[in-house]
This record gives C-alpha cells, structure tokens and sequence, in this order.
C-alpha cells in the first residue's frame, strides 16, 4: 500500500471525520454561550442576529483563499487529512508547507515516489505537533487573560482602554498580514490600497446614512473590487 492508498483509507476517513464532528460541536456550544453571554449583558436579539449574521458573511471571504488551496493540498496529503487539517487550523499555506517540509526531511516528494505510509505518519505527526502550540498556550493562558480583563474593566474609564486594547491588536493583525503580501510588490499594494479606500467609503456611506446592512458586506464588497481593479489596472 502507498502512502496515499494509505492516506485515504477508511481508518482516516473515520478518523478525520471524528475531529471534525467534535470541531462542529465545539462551534456550536461556543455560538450557544456567546448568545447567552450577550443577553445577559443586555444586548438585544435583533443585535445578536446582526453579529451572527456579520460574521458568518465576512467568513466567506477570507474561506475562497482557503478552498482554493485546499483543493491543490488534496493531491499531496489526501482528503480526510486535508478536511482535519483545514477544518482545526484553516490555514491551508501553513499547513502545505508544514506536509513539504517533513516529507523533504525524509528524502521524498508528498505524493511522489518513495512517498509511504510511514511517510505520511511523519506528515501527521509533524502537521499536529506544529499546530498544538496555540491550543496549549489557550487553554493555559485564558483564565488568566480572563483575570487581567476583570481587573482592568473594574477600574474607571477601564471598559474604554479594553476597547482601544481591542482595537490595537485586531490593527497589529491585519496590518501584520496586510504589511507581508504588500512587500511582494505593486500589484500587492496597489491592491492593499483599493481595498482599504473601498472599505473606509462603504463603512462611511454606511454610518452617514444609517445602512447596516452596508457594514455587514464592505468587507466582501471591498475583496471583490480589490480583486476587480487589480485585474484590470495590472
């Protein structure tokens, strides 16, 4: 049996498809407490729906890019494998790169010659240990980030230095992604630019003339016309 026999056997299948279960359920017990959360802080239905709804569709987005390589990962470490990886990290590049580098380290190709099941043991291993960092580090860390969050809102004017706190890392974030594509050139600029001008302008039509529903698709509506404009103007 070759390793990508072996990679799309039945025992993977089952496997895989059991973290992905349990992926399942975790996202919806966590939607479950969310709710609760917010109701018993007092934040209505409808804008709990709005939440819900604004981020179910800026998830599309960012999941096209995923999708697309995923698809081309399918061919190096198999199906089940892909749908696992892809469904616990969602990060395809990281964990094509992951799958390259471990099976290189063994003098093979994924899915090339000499590509064994043993092979694809060390892919496994390597893709979750490489990946297990951020889930030990949450599940150690929370509870005392809980802690430091209690504190700080305790104090005056503290729920408004937890807002800036918010709003500094979600800007480190996106910038630092942001910031990695657009060194790669103009095209990666020029199409960073178009999308922060078009999103500053939806989200400011939005609030000048109270559409929400514009706020919950400037994101998608910012992608596709970066991705407009830089086929046309490049």
């Amino acid at each position: 049996m070759s390793g990508m026999d072996f990679a799309n056997s039945p025992v993977v299948w089952i496997f895989a498809s059991a973290i992905i279960v349990l992926v399942i359920f975790q996202a919806v017990k966590f939607l479950s407490l969310s709710k609760k959360a917010a109701r018993d802080v007092g934040i209505s239905e409808t804008d709990i729906k709005r939440a819900v709804k604004t981020g179910s569709i800026t998830a599309i987005g960012p999941s096209i890019g995923i999708i697309i390589v995923a698809v081309s990962l399918i061919s190096l470490i198999g199906n089940p494998l892909t749908m696992m990886r892809i469904g616990v990290i969602g990060s395809a590049p990281i964990e094509s790169m992951g799958a390259q580098l471990s099976a290189q380290s063994a003098g093979v190709t994924l899915a090339g010659e000499g590509f064994s099941p043993v092979i694809f043991n060390l892919v496994v291993w390597t893709l979750c240990i490489g990946g297990a960092g951020w889930m030990i580090f949450t599940f150690f860390a929370t509870p005392y980030l809980s802690k430091i969050q209690t504190k700080l809102t305790a104090k005056p004017k503290g729920e408004y230095l937890m807002g800036i706190v918010a709003s500094g890392a979600m800007i480190a974030v996106f910038g630092s992604l942001t910031g990695a594509e657009m060194i790669k050139g103009a095209p990666y600029i020029f199409t960073a630019i178009v999308a922060v001008i078009s999103s500053l302008t939806f989200n400011y039509i939005a609030n000048k003339k109270g559409i929400n529903w514009l706020k919950e698709w400037s994101l998608g509506f910012s992608i596709l016309i970066s991705l407009i404009a830089v086929y046309f103007f490049i």
